[in-house]
């Protein structure tokens, strides 16, 4: 099973000048930052803007991505929708064309209480059986995960790690301290990279990498070996 660690991209989605999807830029990207070393790309993220996405250009990003990637990184697939039905199709049809993990956004726009989080997040992992990771953000969903939900879904065998972009170091701390020790918890957020991997936090969806990725690569690195 993927334990996500260390500098996982959430790549943008270049477009061309009549709004289709840049397939030479994208390979040319996933090129670059694989070549610098990160540990792994996150295609369709809200880096990637894919609420603005149908789901055609969504499985052309991840068909893209996955061919040109050809197993040297892992690729994690954002696959949140607003609904759970939706959201399973789509992450069955991604792990279809060869995505190894799944990046599931909270559902967005709608008001759910926690106890729908939970069976939102459990039946899509009970339904694709495949390497989870859930992706927490409360300034796009409006919604924040509560520790005390994420750590009764990280009990769950395939429900690996959280993207956590709560803004909340004291929330990061929490989750490690009440997740198993199995259980990856990545930071959201650049800034709060450093702290949180000295709390033993595994790593950064690094915004930034997109950029520098070799220096972000490195900052990791050395944290790693403190």
């Amino acid at each position: 099973m993927i334990q996500p660690q260390g500098i996982i991209t959430p790549l943008v989605t270049p477009m061309t000048s009549d709004n289709k999807i840049n397939q030479e830029e994208l390979r040319r990207q996933v090129n670059r930052l694989i070549q610098a070393g990160v540990h792994g790309l996150f295609p369709l993220g809200t880096n990637g803007e894919f609420y603005v996405l149908g789901e055609k250009e969504k499985l052309e990003v991840l068909r893209i991505v996955i061919d040109e990637a050809n197993g040297r990184v892992p690729i994690y697939a954002g696959t949140g929708c607003i609904g759970t039905e939706e959201t399973i199709q789509l992450s069955k049809k991604a792990l279809k064309l060869g995505a190894d993990a799944l990046t599931i956004i909270s559902p967005y726009f709608v008001a759910v209480t926690q106890e729908d989080l939970y069976y939102h997040f459990k039946k899509i992992a009970e339904e694709t059986d495949f390497p989870l990771i859930i992706y927490n953000i409360q300034g796009r969903t409006s919604i924040n995960l509560e520790t005390s939900t994420l750590a009764e879904l990280a009990k769950l065998k395939n429900i690996v790690g959280v993207k956590e972009a709560s803004g909340s170091l004291s929330q990061m701390i929490d989750v490690i301290e009440k997740c198993p020790k199995e259980f990856s918890v990545l930071s959201g957020d650049d800034k709060l990279t450093l702290p949180l991997m000295a709390c033993g936090g595994t790593g950064v969806v690094s915004v930034a990498s997109n950029v520098i990725p070799k220096r972000m690569v490195d900052f990791v690195q050395n944290a790693f070996d403190l």
